[in-house]
């Protein structure tokens, strides 16, 4: 184990190395057309532009997607403009990895280079957490051909396969065993990280224990849109936080391109994704909502015809009746909202028969404020999250937020009152 973590980290060390951050112009770089290309192809919303006079020397401008992408020996690591810690802090309490406070007593590594760095940093602590209780184990149902029987014989597949003969016998039967899905989970995001080339010598030996904890469990490489969801009860709580990143993991890892001989792999998180779930579930659990009350994307029409499809992001549903429409959006060019978003929202409150809507940024890109539309006196808010500090101080700066959407909604009563 040892002389392979230090045969990974001298590949590491002997890659070119790119960094760069979320909407900021870059200086120029050397790449090969194939570099170029690997890097267009596998990072959504990144430009390049050729730097006047030279043949291979491009400024870089990422978009909304960071992380880290690997292409042929280039190592490009993007940097979120909040930071990892508070990024992923986001990102897990979206998916409900946080719960009761338990952020408060898992710190994500603020000084480690790489985000896949410090989610394997993270990983292995949440597992040695979960893991402090002995492995989770629980029952699988099992059907099996034996030469005696155990659980229930399976008549019909008796009579199919063997034909009446007595042996061996066709049978079904409950195991308990740590094979399960929560452990497949975590074995799973432990391997996808470690394909990657991960630079802390802390993080190779972290995950290495993880994975020898599991070594009886089965390997299962889960699809970025086939990963299970985990329901979680008294029995395995304790696990949530490292069901959760493992989750997250494996939906953001798995992708792999290749450009003639350039082969381009990573992980990426798309910082608009984030911003919107996390804006999501803080708002509907402020406001005491299930997630069919609150957030479910409603399709609405704009024309008669029902030709024209809109789908907000949040949405307020009280007895089929749609209540509340806004829209979270994390990047403002030019530190203004865009007219465009500001149609947008226009358009869902008129589809939906409403007096207002609110339009959510990130605090730096729009200050609050609110539009009357003339002639047709709908209201069009706009409301600013700062993402500074620590998560509990973000989460008092959406009770503000909360407040101003049950104001919406009451409005929202009074208008049909009167209509």
């Amino acid at each position: 184990m040892v002389t392979t973590t230090r045969r990974t980290m001298n590949r590491a060390s002997a890659m070119r190395r790119l960094g760069l951050q979320e909407y900021q112009t870059s200086c120029s770089y050397d790449l090969t057309v194939e570099e170029r290309d690997a890097l267009v192809d596998v990072v959504e919303g990144l430009t390049l532009e050729p730097v006047a006079g030279k043949s291979s020397k491009y400024t870089i401008r990422p978009g909304s997607f960071v992380g880290a992408v690997e292409v042929g020996d280039l190592s490009v690591l993007i940097h979120p403009k909040i930071g990892i810690a508070k990024m992923l802090s986001l990102a897990c309490y979206a998916m409900g990895a946080f719960r009761h406070r338990e952020w408060q007593m898992f710190d994500f590594e603020e000084d480690v280079e790489t985000l896949p760095d410090t989610l394997a940093l993270a990983l292995a602590a949440a597992a040695r957490r979960a893991f402090s209780r002995g492995l989770l184990h629980g029952y699988l149902t099992e059907e099996e051909a034996l030469q005696t029987v155990r659980g229930r014989i399976r008549f019909d597949e008796q009579l199919r396969r063997r034909f009446g003969l007595p042996l061996p016998i066709e049978v079904t039967y409950d195991e308990f065993t740590d094979d399960i899905v929560e452990n497949r989970l975590v074995k799973s995001a432990v391997h996808r990280l470690g394909e990657m080339r991960l630079r802390s010598s802390r993080a190779h030996r972290d995950l290495g224990w993880v994975a020898a904890m599991l070594k009886n469990v089965s390997h299962s490489d889960f699809a970025p849109k086939d990963v299970p969801e985990v329901s979680f009860n008294r029995l395995n709580e304790h696990y949530r936080i490292v069901v959760e990143l493992s989750r997250l993991i494996l939906q953001n890892s798995a992708f792999e391109s290749r450009r003639g001989e350039v082969r381009a792999t990573g992980f990426l998180m798309d910082m608009n994704k984030v911003f919107q779930e996390f804006v999501t579930v803080a708002l509907r659990e402020e406001l005491r909502l299930s997630p069919h009350s609150f957030g479910e994307k409603e399709i609405a029409s704009l024309d008669n015809a029902g030709n024209v499809h809109l789908r907000p992001d949040l949405t307020w549903r009280e007895s089929g009746n749609c209540l509340f429409v806004g829209d979270a959006k994390y990047k403002v060019a030019d530190h203004s909202v865009p007219n465009s978003d500001l149609y947008q929202l226009l358009a869902y409150v008129t589809a939906l028969d409403l007096p207002g809507g609110m339009l959510i940024y990130a605090q730096g890109e729009s200050e609050p404020v609110t539009h009357e539309v003339r002639h047709i006196r709908k209201q069009l808010e706009i409301a600013a999250l700062d993402l500074s500090g620590s998560l509990d101080e973000v989460l008092n700066r959406v009770k503000d937020i909360a407040g101003r959407v049950r104001a919406m909604r009451q409005a929202t009563h009074r208008y049909r009152a009167t209509s």
